[in-house]
Order: structure tokens, then C-alpha cells, then sequence
């Protein structure tokens, strides 16, 4: 196994109540993981460790580079791309936010990372890629905004791409359109760890599913082994919430 990130006995306390506890997970290069769980089992927290936003006084965290392993870092974060819950398109133009991402990006580089994420929609705007977004992207949809998003992480050519909630304020139609975008990435051997509470989502997309509560792992299988024979008996209450 290529493996690219290990999390090993990693444990985060806020103020008494554990959000991470004695985690360990190898993530393979070219996975997809889906993190499932409650509000509160320490999905987010596990991301931001991951994006060095959190320090971890116990265990580590290492990302294996040109064969190299070292330990996440400030120094690392420009290894991993991040596309947050919510809108988080900047006001200027596509193009804008575009570069955004990475100052240094040649234009074959955008154009690359447009036809993967967005361009579909992108060419049909009377101005392309020089539309203006407005402030926080109000001036496109939900789910074009979140594309572009998806596109300017893209740009940063990551080792690693993670996602929290990325579908958490898209209707049906809009959650297939961000899907269809990552299941290509997928496709492309992309790196990427996904935070969601969409199951359906996480069955369709990923590699392997981790299930977390309370700051464990309850469970790590494969989208069948977690969905449709899960051995945990709170992976099993959670999941029978879940109608396919």
C-alpha cells in the first residue's frame, strides 16, 4: 500500500471533553475517505490536524512527499487544499478567484483545473471565466460557486484535497452536479478526505468509509462493508437512519 497520510494515536481535548481519542488511519495515495458520523464525533477536528489549524500534543501526523515522510506542519499546509463548508468565493471574477488559489499558475494550469470542476457552466456565462462573482459568489449559484471553489483548490496542484460538508447547503440537483465533480476527481487518482453527513453521497464516492463517534473510529470498510454489513453496534444505529 502507497500510503500518503498517517494519523497515529492522535488525541484532542477541549476543555475536559475528548474530540480526538488515541485515532490512528492510514489514508493510501489516490483514496477516497469519507468521514461519517454525529455532530461532534470529531470529524472537522480530525481535518484541521490533518490542515496543521490544530496543534497535536499526542501522537502524530505525517504526509509522505517525493518518498519523503514528514511530519504535518505549517510548513506542509501548501501539500494540502481545503475546501471549506459554504461559499467562500471572494468578490472579483472567476478568474480571480481562480488564481486565488495559486498566484503562481500558468494559464494551461486554470484552464486544466476549469474543465475538471466547472467548465461546463463556466463557458456558457456571456463573460466565461471574467463573470463577476460578487461578494462571497452571490452572483452564481449555490452549486457553480461551490465548483469554482472545488477548482480553486485544484489550482494548488495538492497532494492532498479535503472537503468539510461539501454539499451540506445544496438541494438534490446541485448535490449530483459537486458528485458527478468528484467522482471524476476520483477517477484521476486524486487524494482527497471528505467530511459529510450525506450518506448517500459518501456510499457513492468513497474508497473507504471511517465512521466516527465520540472522537474514535468506530468502523473502516469499504462504502459495502460499512453501509451493508456494518460490525459496530453504533455504526449499525447511525446507518438505519440511512434509506438508499
Amino acid at each position: 500500500m502507497d500510503t500518503i497520510l498517517k494519523i497515529e494515536n492522535v488525541s484532542k481535548s477541549y476543555t475536559g471533553h475528548k474530540a480526538l481519542d488515541n485515532v490512528s488511519l492510514e489514508v493510501p495515495r489516490g483514496a477516497v475517505y469519507g468521514l461519517l458520523g454525529p455532530n461532534g464525533a470529531g470529524k472537522t477536528t480530525l481535518i484541521r490536524h490533518l490542515l496543521a489549524l490544530l496543534p497535536h500534543v499526542e501522537g502524530k501526523v505525517e504526509i509522505y512527499n517525493d518518498s519523503e515522510q514528514i511530519p504535518v506542519s505549517p510548513a506542509t499546509r501548501e501539500l494540502f487544499s481545503y475546501v471549506p463548508q459554504g461559499n467562500t468565493l471572494l468578490s472579483g471574477s472567476i478568474r480571480d478567484n481562480l488564481y486565488l488559489g495559486n498566484p503562481d499558475a500558468t494559464d494551461a494550469q486554470i484552464e486544466e483545473v476549469l474543465y475538471v470542476a466547472a467548465a461546463d457552466f463556466v463557458k456558457q456565462l456571456p463573460q466565461g471565466v471574467d463573470t463577476i462573482c460578487g461578494e462571497m459568489g452571490f452572483g452564481l449559484s449555490e452549486g457553480q460557486a461551490q465548483r469554482i471553489a472545488i477548482a480553486r483548490a485544484l489550482a494548488l496542484s495538492p497532494d492532498v484535497l479535503c472537503f468539510d460538508e461539501p454539499t451540506s447547503a445544496l438541494d438534490p440537483e446541485l448535490t449530483g452536479e459537486i458528485l458527478k465533480v468528484i467522482k471524476s476527481l476520483a477517477e484521476e487518482k486524486v487524494t482527497m478526505v471528505i467530511v459529510t453527513h450525506e450518506m448517500s453521497f459518501a456510499k457513492a464516492v468513497s474508497s473507504k468509509v471511517i465512521f466516527m463517534d465520540n472522537g474514535v473510529i468506530e468502523e473502516e470498510g469499504t462504502p459495502e462493508e460499512v453501509f451493508d454489513n456494518p460490525k459496530s453496534h453504533r455504526t449499525r444505529e447511525f446507518i438505519s437512519k440511512f434509506d438508499d
